[in-house]
């Protein structure tokens, strides 16, 4: 599949938006940027990109971003966190995804990519989750997932060349938000939650931003289900051991009961809500500590991609040099 026309991408001022943003633009890509309205644009103005402002849950402003010559789109606009009640999920994450998707297939743009989350697998099972995996959401996060990827489903039905990405858990440069925020800067974890001895899967942001774009060329990727993830599963207490040591923190040694753990959750949980933030240690995040998190990502190399960071332990001591260097710079 080719592409001659402008890209749009939805939640371009999100953590992963903009990496889908960074990528499309260094290779030349005609992209156009949206998101609610923000008055620093710098991103997107030296990256040559047009920003459009746009709200998914007022379909007022959403028509706009497919005038011209918009012939892909990469839907990444969604709230993202366990925290947010379903109520207030909905109007985004489902309903935002019946605008776009919507306007796409009257647009007849050539391909729509959405982006979702494994988190619709529910629980850990017992073994790798796949594609053709049963879908069974355990949380208000999750569900609202599922039921956005309903909306594309039936879209599909109707003709529009979609392909549904499933990444599990995003970390990299820019990363404040989600589980993928422990790895991805210093952080202050001080303890390991339960054994520490659960499996882990994980994805660099450039590398998902890549396999969106690789997987957008490829015709008979339309209408599939891709999971997106790298080739190692650290476990936890590995993990925030190596991040802590390549950040120069301190590495936590002391292990909570995962019990223990939720209590904390909770309690932080009531405190944010009256502070209006997103707290550090979401509670239904917590339930998946539980057990392993390991997810398949057979079918997306299948495909043809290449990871550049397929293996955790040498992507997060990248990382590590460049927060370092980025340090540097500043105090230089």
């Amino acid at each position: 599949m080719k592409f001659s026309g402008t890209s749009l991408v939805t939640g371009a001022a999100g953590f992963m938006g903009s990496h889908v943003v960074e990528h499309l633009a260094a290779k030349g890509v005609r992209v156009r940027a949206t998101s609610r309205p923000r008055s620093d644009l710098s991103f997107f103005e030296q990256r040559g990109v047009e920003f459009i402002p746009a709200d998914l849950t007022n379909p007022e402003t959403l028509p706009r971003l497919f005038e011209g010559d918009v012939d892909r789109v990469f839907h990444l606009g969604a709230i993202c966190n366990f925290s947010t009640p379903f109520k207030h999920l909905y109007p985004t994450n489902v309903e935002g995804v019946r605008h776009i998707a919507g306007l796409a297939l009257d647009a007849g743009v050539k391909c729509f990519i959405h982006v979702t989350s494994t988190s619709v697998y529910g629980y850990y099972k017992g073994k790798p989750f796949t594609e053709s995996d049963k879908r069974d959401p355990m949380d208000d996060y999750a569900r609202s997932k599922k039921e956005g990827e309903d909306v594309v489903f039936q879209k599909i039905k109707e003709g529009l060349p979609a392909i549904i990405v499933r990444p599990c858990t995003v970390y990299g440069p820019r990363c404040n938000d989600g589980a993928g925020k422990a790895f991805s800067r210093p952080s202050s974890i001080a303890a390991i939650p339960g054994s520490g001895n659960q499996l882990l899967s994980n994805i660099r942001a450039e590398d998902v931003a890549a396999a969106l774009e690789h997987l957008s060329l490829l015709d008979d990727a339309v209408g599939e289900i891709y999971n997106i993830a790298e080739d190692t599963n650290p476990t936890l207490k590995e993990a925030l051991v190596l991040a802590a040591a390549v950040y120069h923190g301190k590495a936590p040694w002391l292990h909570l009961p995962l019990g223990m753990i939720k209590l904390i959750s909770r309690v932080d949980g009531f405190f944010s809500r009256f502070q209006n933030r997103i707290p550090d240690l979401e509670y239904d995040a917590c339930k998946y500590l539980y057990h392993d998190y390991v997810v398949d990502n057979t079918k997306l190399k299948q495909s043809g991609f290449h990871l550049k960071y397929p293996d955790f332990r040498q992507s997060i001591r990248q990382l590590g040099e460049l927060c370092a260097g980025r340090a540097a710079d500043f105090s230089g």
